[in-house]
Parts: structure tokens; C-alpha cells; sequence
């Protein structure tokens, strides 16, 4: 009987956790509820005051069903992160769209945002930090994500701030954030940096809480075992759905 007992919590257990990874994440605060949902790889949907706010809208997320956006942030020019047929797929009258400097030159729509500049939109801050490569490109002397090109934000709203890296290695601006409540940090070879490496620039600038997201093919054990005893909460995310 304690055999079944035990299987049986198991099974919910699993269940719970199964569940758990692939729930949108709620994070009270000041001025309400922030709700965020995982899409797919890149792809965010943030919810905050009745307003909906997409990160990177990529396929293949699925879209349909979903708020027509109220905002849209784009980090760079790379498909997996500015697609144009998703942008308009989720676009109504009055979507404002913010993205890089290189973004606006296809999604012409887009209001330019530089690495450090700060801009707000209905009760949230945003601003956008450098998200770059240090070492790691397609051939010598090039890399991936030239330095300038592309943004990650922090987006602040009722007093938490939510930090999204973009495509970027641990960078010495992602070191120096402050205050960051919960960061969505990226993790994939060749583009960006392994997990061991993420772990390490995480420890650097300790957020409450870090979501491995952008993690395509990598080993977020790793990850976690980098961040082990730090305090630093680590949630793990389906951002690959079937």
C-alpha cells in the first residue's frame, strides 16, 4: 500500500513539475500582475494591465488564438527574432513597435531604440542594453552579433525588472545590471555562449530569479549546477513545445 501510495505522488509530482515548466509565470507587483508565456525559443508574450507585449515574434511560434499585440520589441535582425509575417500577424491598429536601429531598416513601422537609450510606454520602462558577441563568429575576425547592432531590454514595471539578454555573450554590460528581479538569459552554440558560460555572467550580476530561454540544443543541467548555492532561483521553461 505504501508502495502505491508512493508511486501515486510520484506520478502527481512529476505531473506538478511537467506542468510548472511549461505554465506562464506570474510575478506580482506595485501596480499588479506581470504575466509572462513562453512561445518558442525567442519568442515572449508579456501581459501586464491589460496590454500585451510580444518579444520577438518568430516562427514557428504559434500565434493564433493569442492578444493582438499592444507592443512589440525586437532585438535584432537575425529570423528568429525579427520576422516580419508574425509581426503582422499579431499587429492591430495603434501596435507600436520599438526595435534597433538595423531592425527598422526592414520593419519600417518600428520606432528606433539604441544600445542605453530609455523609453516608456504605458506605465513600463524600457531600455535597452547592448547584445553583443566577444569572441564567438562565423569566421575570424567576424562575429555573430556585431557590438551596436543589436538590443536586450529591461523592462521595469510596479517597481520589478525584468531583464531579456537578446542574442549576446556575458558581456560586460549584462555583468553590471543591478536590481534585475528576473532575467531571461540566452544559451546556444555557435551564437551566443554555452550554459556554463551564462551561469558564470549571471553569478556576476545575481537576479532574483533566472529562465534559461534562447537554449536550443543546450544542456541546462549545466546551467543549474553553475548557479548552485548562489540563491539565485532557476526556472526551467518549455520553450519548445511539440
Amino acid at each position: 500500500m505504501k508502495l502505491v501510495l508512493a508511486l501515486a505522488c510520484s506520478v502527481i509530482a512529476t505531473s506538478s513539475v511537467a506542468h510548472s515548466a511549461t505554465a506562464t509565470q506570474t510575478f506580482s507587483t506595485s501596480a499588479g500582475e506581470v504575466r509572462i508565456t513562453p512561445l518558442f525559443h525567442a519568442s515572449t508574450l508579456i501581459e501586464a494591465g491589460g496590454k500585451a507585449i510580444y518579444l520577438d515574434p518568430a516562427k514557428p511560434a504559434k500565434l493564433s488564438g493569442r492578444p493582438k499585440a499592444d507592443l512589440i520589441l525586437i532585438t535584432d535582425i537575425h529570423a528568429d527574432h525579427m520576422d516580419p509575417a508574425s509581426i503582422s500577424e499579431i499587429s492591430k491598429v495603434g501596435t507600436e513597435i520599438l526595435g534597433a536601429p538595423a531592425v527598422v531598416k526592414t520593419v519600417t513601422r518600428a520606432k528606433p531604440i539604441a544600445n542605453g537609450e530609455t523609453k516608456t510606454w504605458e506605465g513600463w520602462s524600457i531600455e535597452a542594453v547592448p547584445a553583443y558577441n566577444l569572441t564567438r563568429g562565423p569566421a575570424p575576425g567576424t562575429l555573430f552579433h556585431d557590438k551596436g547592432r543589436g538590443n536586450g531590454y529591461v523592462l521595469t514595471y510596479g517597481g520589478k525588472r525584468f531583464y531579456f539578454s537578446g542574442d549576446t555573450e556575458g558581456t560586460p554590460e549584462m555583468r553590471a545590471l543591478k536590481n534585475i528581479d528576473v532575467a531571461f538569459v540566452c544559451m546556444n552554440l555557435p551564437y551566443t555562449m554555452p550554459p556554463n558560460e551564462a551561469a558564470e555572467a549571471v553569478k556576476a550580476f545575481h537576479p532574483k530569479i533566472v529562465v534559461p530561454y534562447h537554449y536550443r540544443g543546450s544542456d541546462l543541467s549545466l546551467f543549474q549546477k553553475g548557479l548552485e548555492g548562489t540563491g539565485i532561483e532557476v526556472r526551467l521553461l518549455d520553450w519548445y513545445p511539440k
